[in-house]
């Protein structure tokens, strides 16, 4: 289908006639690329979405998008102009067939350009959908997919000391990107919030630095803004046992379109990190149940050792405490529940009041949230001695389908048939 804006430009370059569509077509030829070379790209095709087990990216651009089109199949294109927008990005390519600077001057080019000139830096574009687009706050069922919505699709309860803005939670659809160069990422975002004009508008976004977990056995532990080691224990990608386990739908979950998929979570957490810097070493390792230099845990020498609760330091009590963090999101003390966690840090300027608005955008995937997440945060919720130095402002809940296939495939086809 050729849309409204590749008609215009088409026009300018005077598509009437055999010789002019073959010159077009020459222009439009798609292995037209942004850039040189395509060194570091990440394949978009496959059995699963890129960006979940894909080894962690250093920049993230995150958004949610609410759909103000009352049309299916008018979201229905989009979601196909925006799986091949995102197969050309994340090739290195310009999002669109004519590019940034090879269409009529008349014409809004349909690439915005400021990736011009970068790799593909490991860019993924990951896309999820909210519990809203089966059925709205107003029970309105508006694209005849409430039946479609996955019990592991229901709303995520409210969690004692939750300060949720509602402003910067939920979405009807989600887009993670994920990149070792913040530019692309953004671009990737710019792209697709430009296609989608008039049928989604940003809710909210988050931009991420700082990986705060690995994907992959073969990355470091990254820290996050209080100073530790972070997602030490995560699921990583080379354990396919365990991420059949605990990370992708299986037949029989569910429905049968989010077979191989996965559910995301998302929690912005505001750091208190001005009382943090305050509170003595000794203390902050106590709340966390790990050392703050080799990220051991407490009475343990390497940051790998399996967590022992039975050790006993000095004072002959145990040297994780009881409502230490990691004691409490431990597997053991929540049914084996696990998650893939791929969270980022952030700083959004100040709060107004000569503090740092800085944190951890947490994202994890699961295989059932309700199963996993859930009991994790509600046990950290209720007794963990770090909420006195966090906050969490914002939450969203999406199903992510398994990968896009092949060429002609696109993001929800088995959702929407």
């Amino acid at each position: 289908m050729v849309n409204r804006r590749r008609a215009i430009a088409l026009a300018g370059f005077g598509v009437v006639g055999a010789g002019a569509a073959a010159g077009a077509a020459a222009l439009l030829r798609e292995d037209h690329p942004a850039t040189a070379g395509t060194s570091g790209a990440v394949d978009f095709y496959g059995e699963r979405q890129a960006g979940i087990v894909t080894p962690a990216q250093d920049r993230l651009h995150f958004v949610a998008f609410d759909v103000v089109t009352k049309d299916r199949a008018r979201l229905v294109e989009m979601l196909r102009e925006w799986t091949e927008a995102a197969a050309r990005m994340t090739a290195g390519k310009d999002a669109g067939l004519i590019g940034a600077v090879d269409g009529i001057p008349e014409a809004p080019p349909d690439d915005t350009g400021e990736a011009l000139g970068l790799p593909p830096s490991g860019l993924t574009l990951t896309v999820g959908f909210g519990p809203s687009l089966f059925r709205n706050a107003d029970g309105v069922d508006r694209f005849g997919l409430a039946a479609q919505r996955p019990a592991a699709l229901a709303d995520l309860p409210r969690f004692p000391g939750d300060a949720l803005d509602a402003k910067i939670s939920g979405g009807d659809l989600c887009v993670q990107a994920c990149a070792n160069d913040p530019q692309v990422a953004v671009h990737a975002i710019r792209n697709l919030a430009r296609i989608g004009f008039g049928t989604v508008s940003v809710r909210w976004s988050q931009l991420g630095f700082g990986r705060t977990s690995s994907t992959s056995t073969s990355q470091a532990t990254p820290r996050n803004l209080f100073g530790f080691k972070d997602g030490t224990a995560n699921l990583k990608a080379e354990e396919e046992a365990l991420l059949r386990e605990h990370l992708w739908v299986q037949p029989g979950d569910g429905p049968s379109w989010m077979e191989g998929g996965s559910y995301a979570v998302t929690r912005k957490i505001r750091m208190l990190i001005e009382t943090w810097d305050r509170t003595s070493l000794v203390e902050q390792e106590a709340i966390v149940g790990r050392a703050k230099g080799t990220g051991a845990p407490l009475g343990l020498k390497d940051e790998f050792d399996e967590l022992d609760f039975a050790v006993k330091g000095a004072d002959g009590a145990p040297a994780i405490g009881e409502v230490a963090h990691v004691r409490l999101a431990h597997p053991d003390h929540n049914n084996g529940a696990r998650l893939l966690r791929r969270g980022y840090n952030f700083v959004d300027g100040s709060d107004g009041l000569g503090r740092l608005n800085a944190g951890l955008f947490f994202i994890s995937y699961q295989r059932d949230p309700h199963k996993q997440f859930v009991p994790v945060q509600m046990a950290l919720a209720r007794n963990d001695v770090m909420n006195e130095y966090i906050r969490h402002v914002s939450s969203g809940l999406f199903a992510c389908p398994a990968g896009v296939r092949e060429k002609g495939d696109f993001w929800g086809r088995a959702l929407f048939g």
